[in-house]
């Protein structure tokens, strides 16, 4: 069961909608112009219902089968927001807006799904209902969650949910997959030391923030290497290193942290927030000063369930003949939120030697698209097939 013939013919379409979509980035819940477009063709298509406004600006798309009598409901989501990066690349169709591009390939998992919807609203060759969702602020907005939170799943009775990211590095069309924990949660943190600012000729007059931050730093990297059991995964990264005085004659009365956490388990990520503290107290207790740290809990882990990524893998396979074991993925994906409420899974589709996403010079593969368009397609129809 290869890539479907419909999707070769579509692809000029679809490519043609990717493109522009591509062409007006928008940030996080401010996908106004890219939710028209696709509530717009939703509509055209002839879905049974199209609304607007789930979770701020996503959109949920209704699709019923030629028949219903299975009960079945599948949830099919695709991401739409880009990220704040001005765009390199040349190309023709290269952004309009400076500092907003689609970096990370949303504009291509858009284009996929609604041409999987335009497939499934016209042949309608399955047995239950689709809802294809449409999902803004995936980078680091939750859009996600605000859509769990609006009562998506229990509105539209889905019972099961798959979702798709292309994969830079992979051949293209080809897909990959993992069970269980497969990318990480996604936490950060703010820790502000205060001292005793003074002149830096003086030191013994003052409580240096200066020193207690630099040895935070480097203590901060002991829950991975000396608390965590070797086998769990955690990075621990400190980004930023800030201080409440740019003059070179001054120690600051106060310095500020920032960082983030990945973890792939409940347990390392409770363990992760408890020691930073720890550490950071013990560290402010040591000189003198005194320490807030603000620990903030961001997407949890994206857990793939077993059956339905066996069955996501078969589709692929039929699909490209190839679906490899994805590694471990240390990034965060919000799509988390929706498989905590219902079981899914979470595929990988290659995107050829292309730049890795989330760079300037990076662009979604126009060739991936019958490959994704078909694995959506599949799913419905060999998950709900027609009698």
């Amino acid at each position: 069961m290869p890539v479907k013939n419909r999707f070769a013919e579509l692809q000029a379409e679809i490519t043609e909608w990717r493109r522009d979509i591509h062409e007006n980035p928008e940030i996080l819940f401010e996908t106004h112009r890219t939710s028209a477009l696709v509530a717009e063709k939703l509509e055209a298509f002839g879905c049974d219902e199209v609304v607007t406004g789930i979770g701020r600006t996503g959109v949920v798309g209704v699709i019923k089968g030629k028949e219903t009598g299975s009960g079945k409901v599948i949830g099919l989501r695709a991401d739409m927001d880009a990220l704040p990066i001005h765009e390199q690349t040349g190309l023709g169709y290269a952004s309009k807006t400076p500092g907003a591009m689609h970096a990370c390939g949303h504009d291509g998992h858009t284009a996929m799904l609604l041409g999987a919807a335009k497939y499934l609203s016209e042949t309608r060759n399955f047995d239950g209902t689709v809802v294809v969702i449409f999902q803004p602020a995936e980078e680091g907005g939750g859009g996600g969650k605000e859509m769990c939170d609006d009562g998506m799943m229990d509105r539209w009775g889905i019972q099961e949910v798959y979702g798709m990211h292309n994969w830079p590095g992979k051949p293209v069309g080809s897909f990959a997959i993992r069970p269980g924990a497969f990318f990480a949660a996604t936490d950060t943190f703010d820790i502000v030391f205060e001292g005793k600012g003074g002149h830096a000729a003086k030191p013994q007059e003052t409580v240096d923030t200066t020193v207690m931050t630099a040895q935070a730093v480097l203590a901060l990297q002991t829950v991975a290497s000396r608390n965590a059991d070797p086998v769990d995964q955690i990075v621990v990264s400190v980004t930023s290193f800030e201080t409440s005085s740019n003059a070179y004659n001054v120690i600051p009365q106060k310095t500020h942290l920032k960082g983030t956490v990945r973890t792939m388990s409940h347990a390392m990520r409770d363990l992760a927030e408890t020691r930073i503290k720890e550490i950071c107290t013990g560290i402010a207790a040591t000189f003198g000063g005194s320490v807030a740290v603000d620990y903030h809990r961001g997407y949890p882990v994206m857990v793939n369930t077993e059956e339905q990524t066996e069955f996501a893998a078969d589709v692929a396979r039929a699909v490209s003949g190839q679906c490899d074991d994805a590694p471990l993925v240390m990034g965060g994906e919000d799509f988390a939120f929706m498989l905590e409420e219902r079981p899914g899974a979470y595929i990988l589709v290659g995107n050829g030697d292309t730049a890795m996403v989330h760079h300037p010079e990076y662009n979604f593969n126009d060739d991936a698209i019958p490959a994704g368009c078909s694995w959506w397609a599949e799913i419905v129809e060999q998950r709900m097939p027609a009698a």
